[in-house]
């Protein structure tokens, strides 16, 4: 099957807490309208945590998402649906825009510190998700993007969008912080559309 759509739910909850969390954003209906799906920024470490037992450290966590998580994954498969989750993290002590930082993996996981930004093999993975796309929907950036040393993963991803949308895809951004990328990254005039409702999907 082609796909048509990817729809890229990334930012349910940053690392201040703002936003829906994954219970209320990422609902059963939005794996009836995707052929593909990139779970990325806080949203990604509940997912990880509960597919993967991975030790997220003071990553977000959604307690109430967590039960949803496992009949998200089974409507995934039954419906053909892709999801992409991050491999690899930047990370930091604390959530400081001058915190110490580091790296880390799924496997390896994050003790006593948080993932605030994807790492360079997550950014491969979604370009190749968004590179599969007819029509993206793009909601949310993939880390604390305000900040330089977690701004990496977004940047890369948006660079992607707009190299995409130069071949014929159609890109919609949505989401109040990801229209402040397009902003940021001056892209707003080379994507299809920037929708500045929050909470349009």
């Amino acid at each position: 099957m082609e796909n048509t759509k990817t729809v890229l739910v990334l930012e349910c909850q940053d690392g201040r807490g703002r936003g829906e969390p994954a219970s209320r954003e990422l609902g059963m209906d939005v794996l009836d309208k995707v052929d593909e799906m990139i779970i990325g920024s806080g949203m990604a470490f509940t997912f990880l945590k509960v597919l993967n037992n991975m030790e997220i450290g003071t990553s977000l966590f959604d307690e109430e998402g967590a039960g949803i998580i496992k009949d998200l994954m089974a409507k995934a498969e039954k419906n053909g649906v892709k999801i992409t989750l991050p491999v690899d993290f930047v990370t930091a002590d604390k959530f400081d825009e001058k915190a110490a930082t580091g790296t880390a993996t799924v496997a390896a996981g994050i003790p006593g510190w948080m993932g605030l930004d994807c790492g360079a093999e997550s950014s491969k993975l979604y370009a190749e998700a968004v590179g599969r796309a007819k029509q993206i929907v793009w909601n949310g950036p993939v880390g604390v993007f305000e900040w330089d040393n977690f701004a990496k993963g977004t940047k890369n991803l948006m660079d992607k969008v707009v190299e995409d949308t130069k071949s014929s895809c159609i890109t919609i951004i949505g989401g109040g912080d990801t229209a402040t990328c397009c902003t940021k990254w001056d892209t707003e005039d080379k994507v299809s559309h920037v929708e500045r409702v929050t909470g349009f999907l």
